[in-house]
């Protein structure tokens, strides 16, 4: 009963979205990876984009990282955007630039969990895997009562054999969608629109009023706080960028030469003594801009940006070399893939910055 009537309020009440309108899985598995901790208001311009830049597997597979990283800037989760385009380059080499219609091969590409696995492999292949995210542990919890603590990776096992008990075996996909659907625009996490909800007559959370109770999710998580000192060298109009390289957030992207602790640094401050002494045989003209905090899901990033105006000493020359970096112009910065607090920062300077 669940499920015949989720899926007859799914058939007139779903959202026109572009990946439902042809059954192709390439097209799938973009918009749920996009989707990902992502809105669809948020995740739909992305999704758009991508395919016009990569309308196949075969486009997306063959491009440069650094061309797919600027056109997911500003999505976040970038590790997201680098399996993607492993991922393609994988079902291109090993499978024909097909996607496996098994569930156990799924799991085996990059990026490709188990939600996402069912959702290929029940929307694109009709098989009966049921798709368990955000929006299916707040639906199941609170129409029959089930107090799991979300937050447990225990608690995935029971929600997915859960909804493989209901899910409709002869429309698997159809009914995926539709219990995502119900969660993403009717059994919102706050204020919930009960009177419009096809389950409204069997949902415990309903009749005990505990829709703010369900689901149960105990896990705090405690957001690191980081310190970024940002010093923008701007020399003859160009300002010096270096890809970030490390196993942290942003990886792949262009910042300026960053220094992290447990406070902003000052110019006199700056621990590269090499870099101190190189300053102060020149003249040199700064200014410092704090930009309002960054949050990310498990990150509090407060950053201050020094720009430098100097001139390209044979000295500062090496240094630069020495630690990465290089000199761009507008035009080439426009172009390169970086994080959303570059950009603001950016942003924030246009008028002041005077870019050749």
């Amino acid at each position: 009963m669940f499920a015949s009537k989720i899926i007859a309020w799914y058939t007139t009440n779903k959202r026109s979205l572009p990946w439902r309108e042809i059954n192709n899985t390439y097209f799938i598995w973009l918009s749920e990876i996009i989707l990902q901790q992502t809105r669809v208001a948020q995740g739909l311009p992305y999704y758009n984009r991508f395919i016009e830049a990569f309308p196949n597997i075969d486009a997306l597979a063959g491009a440069d990282e650094q061309d797919v990283l600027q056109v997911w800037q500003g999505l976040g989760y970038y590790s997201r955007a680098r399996n993607l385009h492993k991922c393609a380059k994988k079902v291109v080499e090993e499978y024909e630039g097909v996607f496996p219609a098994s569930y156990e091969e799924l799991l085996k590409l990059p990026g490709i969990g188990p939600y996402t696995a069912a959702a290929i492999a029940s929307l694109g292949y009709n098989l009966s895997l049921p798709v368990v995210d955000g929006n299916v542990y707040r639906v199941l919890s609170r129409v029959f009562g089930l107090t799991n603590n979300i937050a447990d990776t225990k608690s995935f096992k029971v929600f997915f054999e859960y909804s493989g008990q209901l899910i409709d075996k002869r429309n698997p996909g159809e009914y995926n969608q539709a219990i995502m659907e119900l969660g993403a625009t009717v059994c919102l996490p706050q204020n919930p629109l009960c009177s419009t909800c096809p389950v409204e007559q069997m949902c415990y959370a309903k009749a005990n009023d505990k829709q703010t109770e369900l689901p149960v999710k105990l896990k705090k998580i405690k957001k690191r706080e980081r310190y970024f000192t940002y010093l923008v060298f701007e020399v003859d109009g160009r300002l010096a960028l270096r890809k970030r390289t490390n196993e942290d957030i942003w990886k792949g992207l262009f910042e300026f030469y960053k220094i992290e602790g447990d406070a902003f640094f000052s110019l006199d401050s700056v621990p590269d003594h090499q870099l101190v002494k190189i300053l102060s045989a020149m003249t040199i003209t700064d200014e410092e801009i704090k930009l309002p905090k960054h949050l990310l899901s498990h990150q509090t990033i407060y950053s201050s940006f020094i720009k430098i105006n100097l001139q390209p000493t044979s000295a500062f020359l090496r240094w630069m070399q020495q630690n990465g970096l290089a000199l761009y112009s507008q035009e080439e910065i426009e172009k390169l893939p970086k994080p959303v607090l570059i950009s603001k920062y950016l942003n924030s300077v246009t008028k002041s910055i005077h870019l050749q």
